[in-house]
């Protein structure tokens, strides 16, 4: 009986030191507001460049280095159609607060186009017209 109780225990040992073992990460939300494009009134033509601005005095420290991606898309149908298979920037740091990003010259003329400045989390800008 007492070899059972010894067997048991150290079997119980080893299964706990084998088990992984996993730390919850709390997530890392922010959404800096975009500064550039900022109103209605903003009229962008195909196949121009344009320097995306955002605030980035609200970064967390833990997410200081992440690095984010811009997405076109536009309020058709109730709904956001996003561009996601053609960001219009992807990979800079987010901490940087700008990026550069070229429209493509073939893209269709519409007056409810939005920029998205995707980090850790989406942040939309007002929309615009491109033309």
């Amino acid at each position: 009986m007492l070899f059972l109780v010894i067997y048991s225990a150290l079997a119980f040992a080893v299964a706990s030191l084998a088990a992984p073992t996993t730390t919850l990460q709390s997530l890392i939300v922010f959404t800096p507001h975009i500064t550039y494009p900022n109103k209605h009134d903003i009229f962008w033509h195909r196949g121009s460049s344009h320097n995306v601005t955002w605030e980035t005095s609200k970064i967390p420290p833990e997410a200081i280095n992440s690095t984010g991606m811009i997405l076109l898309g536009h309020s058709g149908n109730n709904s956001e159609n996003l561009d996601i298979d053609h960001p219009l920037a992807t990979r800079f740091p987010i901490n940087k607060g700008s990026v550069v990003v070229k429209i493509p010259a073939d893209i269709e003329q519409r007056k409810d186009y939005f920029v998205v400045l995707f980090g850790d989390s989406g942040n939309k800008s007002p929309e615009f017209e491109i033309c």
